[in-house]
């Protein structure tokens, strides 16, 4: 008996060794990441998720949810987006005492489940093991007690019973056993490695940060620790030798390439902000022996879907070899975009930048190791790989997988071996007017599984403040036509359905199918298969009928739509939007303030379904007069009617409506001045900028009965060379004024007053990401400035907001040069042409194009 238990030991030691073999990581001199079985580079791509801490996890309590479960949901997305990797920065005061002790506790015992989980779908870990801040964002903070709020963050390095605290937790951390895998976190293959801490701020002196660092990575060794160790060097720019005068062996960076936190949606073209991340101090002593790890990256702010595979190449050009965005949301609360209001992602609630996103992991497992391309434009593709600014699309085709995160026109480069689709929209082998993600997975010849999405449609701005009470994203469980044409299925083919509660079944017709979310196997008709495919199959690292998505939260008509800014008397006006509920309205109708109870006859537009939630209907350019156009319109099911944008039951034609809100639009003559900027309080669409950012803008509104309104900015100094920046997103104000655009010859500037600044540039920047100014000189006796588009000339590109971390390009130098093109102008730029002086003051009225 005894020698039957050894011989069970030594075969489980046997196994589990044989499985860190396939699946540990080892740093070799060169400072590259390799599989310790192949010798392999190893590649990671993947995403920060906090589901375990801070709001996240209180958040699941305040809904309702089961926290496992909700991992569970998370985790099987991660899988179908083909990450590998995770990354999470522990919130050590949820899980420690004031001395540093560990605390076995829920929140720890989820980060083991967690863990666990993403280990059965082969993801990979890296954990920094400490915050060193509060558990509260975006709430207040909860004092537990623990360490970390004990002590300053920027002292918390430097105070001896805090470093004491520090070992003691370290090491306590990281011999932990995951009771859900009998294996500490020193000792699970799947762990890559830890980082120290989370953008640790060192205040003291260099030596004391190497000493720091030094009795940390002996704290990890007296554990028993043999894993990477990695700490963050895209901090503390002063401190950077003493980072690798250590024997760390990996370092981490960042990188917020459209800054954070705007408190709305950006747009225009940023592919030019992440066309480079240059290191600029590589060639210190250290750094080349040092592995290259991306804890946390993300365009943050902005709902575009081709950005991601950019950031991923530009990171695989410097040899990053871990990469990871912060931060996914969780499936249960992603329809408040709560947790990190400047970060959206989501599978179902953002279905593109999720597609974005998985292409952009096959980005980082595809694109060579440090290997070069040509500057934006022209490495727009590359590889495999197409971004598009025009097309909001990112784009995968090769051999065996097409994927797509818009409508496309790509054909597939080989049909026949195609294996794997994720999609959205239309493309020359699907069509489909839902809006979520689908999945086609070719399990063998004739056989297919076709996974579909519900459908998710934005019904605010997601990155305004956040709040449980609102919905910024809602989800609709639709029955779409869908046409799936791959020679492998033919024109016949039947779609059963397999998982759980789907009683969904269809026979093609002419290649196309009718579904609604769930999973099917799509077989082609008189075929039969070699495998026994059904629910509980397993493939790849899901089982064929597993299916997640959040249920159906439309359970009320949401409009979701933008007026015109201005429109031009006598043209045809198009509107347009979306209109998504329970089911497809009966009809959606458009009233002019114009209409009334009384009468007989209300002149009214009914909009017509174009594709999905999408209604169109057109003003006829005898009604486009000029004044205020001002509108609702009315969503018709059955009896039941709502009008927006007050979002209230009923119809204007109602005797006891009393609404007064309308969308509007500004008619304006033909022959009228573009206007761009108009002060109407004290924001006025104009963001203000300074670099270096430590320098800053202060604004304040005045307003006469003489000179009615405008901006006074002044000039905060805090850099020898600052300069100074005001920028407007205009493509808006522009949008219907294409003939008059066409004619214009120049920007006008009405300015009241620059005191201490001698001269400012003015120009714009295109959808190209290109911008043209020209510079000119303050009179003190003249108001306005008449600059023509002749005198512009291409000059570099700002990047503003300014990019994290700090060491990073604040400019962009086109190599090519493009021709200005009036009609492609987004973004209205003004800024000082040189370093003013501190308290400098600009009073700016109105700005247009004439």
């Amino acid at each position: 008996m005894r020698l039957n238990f050894v011989i069970l030991c030594l075969l489980f030691s046997m196994l589990a060794s044989a499985q860190a073999t396939k699946n540990d990581i080892y740093i070799d001199k060169g400072g590259t990441m390799r599989w310790t079985g192949s010798n392999q580079e190893a590649s990671f791509y993947g995403v920060n998720y906090t589901l375990p801490f801070a709001h996240a996890y209180r958040a699941m309590g305040y809904i309702g949810k089961d926290r496992k479960e909700a991992i569970d949901r998370d985790v099987y997305h991660f899988a179908r987006l083909g990450f590998n990797a995770y990354r999470i920065h522990v919130w050590d005061v949820e899980i420690s005492d004031g001395e540093g002790r560990l605390i076995e506790n829920d929140h720890l015992n989820l980060l083991d489940y967690l863990i666990a989980k993403l280990r059965e779908r082969n993801i990979h870990v890296l954990i920094t093991t400490m915050t060193n801040f509060g558990n509260g964002y975006p709430e207040k903070n909860i004092d537990t007690g623990a360490f970390s709020y004990l002590y300053n963050k920027c002292k918390v390095h430097e105070d001896e019973k805090a470093i004491e605290a520090q070992e003691r937790y370290i090491q306590d951390f990281v011999k932990h056993v995951n009771p859900y895998i009998g294996l500490s976190y020193k000792d699970d293959p799947y762990v890559v490695g830890f980082e120290i801490n989370n953008e640790p701020c060192h205040t003291g002196t260099p030596q004391q940060t190497e000493s720091y660092i030094n009795r940390m990575l002996k704290s990890l060794k007296k554990a028993g620790n043999k894993k990477p160790v990695f700490y963050n060097v895209s901090h503390n720019m002063d401190h950077l030798q003493a980072y690798y005068n250590t024997a760390v062996q990996g370092t981490t960076y960042q990188w917020y390439p459209t800054g954070l936190v705007a408190g709305h949606t950006r747009q225009g073209n940023f592919l030019p902000y992440v066309d480079s991340y240059d290191i600029p101090f590589s060639n210190l002593k250290g750094f080349a022996n040092k592995a290259k790890a991306v804890y946390e990256f993300d365009p943050a702010d902005v709902t575009y879907s081709h950005i991601y595979p950019a950031i991923a190449r530009t990171f695989r050009s410097q040899g990053f070899q871990w990469i990871t965005q912060f931060a996914y949301d969780p499936i249960d609360m992603a329809w408040a975009n709560t947790e990190y209001q400047t970060h959206f992602l989501n599978l179902a609630y953002t279905p593109q930048k999720a597609i974005s996103m998985a292409i952009a992991a096959e980005v980082a497992y595809e694109v060579p190791m440090n290997g070069r391309y040509e500057k934006y434009p022209n490495d727009t593709i590359f590889e495999n790989f197409r971004v598009s600014y025009k097309e909001d699309l990112s784009e995968l085709n090769q051999a065996e997988k097409f994927y797509y995160s818009n409508n496309t026109t790509t054909k597939p480069i080989d049909l026949d071996n195609l294996k794997k689709i994720i999609g959205y929209g239309n493309s020359p082998v699907v069509g489909y007017e839902g809006t979520g993600v689908y999945f086609l997975d070719k399990l063998e010849d004739g056989v297919w599984r076709l996974e579909v999405m519900p459908d998710a449609v934005l019904t605010r701005d997601p990155f305004e403040k956040a709040s449980l009470a609102k919905e910024v994203a809602t989800i609709a469980w639709s029955t779409w036509n869908m046409k799936v044409e791959l020679p492998d299925l033919g024109k016949d083919f039947t779609a059963t359905a397999i998982d759980k509660g789907n009683a969904h079944n269809a026979v093609s017709s002419a290649a196309s199918i009718l579904v609604k979310p769930g999973v099917y196997l799509l077989q082609k008709s008189g075929y039969k298969p070699t495998g026994d495919w059904h629910s509980d199959t397993k493939w790849d690292n899901i089982a064929l009928g597993e299916f997640v998505a959040p249920e159906a939260r439309a359970k009320t008509f949401s409009v979701v739509h933008t007026p015109a800014k201005t429109a031009e008397a006598g043209s045809l006006l198009q509107i347009e939007a979306q209109v998504v509920g329970p089911v497809l309205p009966d009809s959606v109708l458009i009233y002019t303030d114009r209409v009334s109870f009384w009468s007989e006859v209300n002149p009214h537009l009914k909009m017509k379904r174009s594709h999905g939630y999408t209604y169109i209907a057109e003003f006829p350019a005898e009604a486009i007069l000029e004044g205020k156009l001002r509108y609702n319109i009315v969503v018709c099911d059955g009896s039941q009617k709502l009008t927006s944008p007050a979002n209230v039951e009923g119809s204007p034609l109602d005797w006891d409506y009393y609404q007064t809100s309308y969308w509007e639009t500004d008619i304006v003559s033909k022959g009228s001045a573009i206007e761009l900027v108009k002060i109407i309080d004290q924001y006025s669409g104009i963001d203000t900028y300074a670099i270096p950012e430590t320098s800053y803008i202060g604004r304040t509104m005045k307003e006469s009965i003489d000179d009615g309104r405008s901006l006074r900015f002044s000039l905060v100094k805090k850099d020898e060379n600052a300069l100074f920046f005001w920028r407007k997103y205009i493509k808006d104000d522009i949008a219907h004024r294409g003939d008059a655009l066409l004619k214009a010859r120049y920007l006008c500037l009405d300015i009241t007053s620059a005191e201490d600044i001698s001269q400012l540039t003015a120009g714009f920047v295109t959808s190209d990401g290109f911008t043209y100014t020209s510079t000119f000189a303050i009179d003190k006796d003249r108001k306005v400035y008449r600059i023509p588009f002749s005198d512009l000339t291409q000059s570099r590109t700002v990047l503003l907001p300014a990019p994290y971390p700090v060491f990073l390009d604040r400019y962009f130098y086109p190599d090519v040069q493009i021709p200005f093109g009036v009609k492609n102008i987004e973004i209205l730029e003004l800024s000082t042409a040189n370093s003013p002086e501190d308290g400098a003051t600009l009073e700016l009225k109105n700005i247009w194009i004439e």
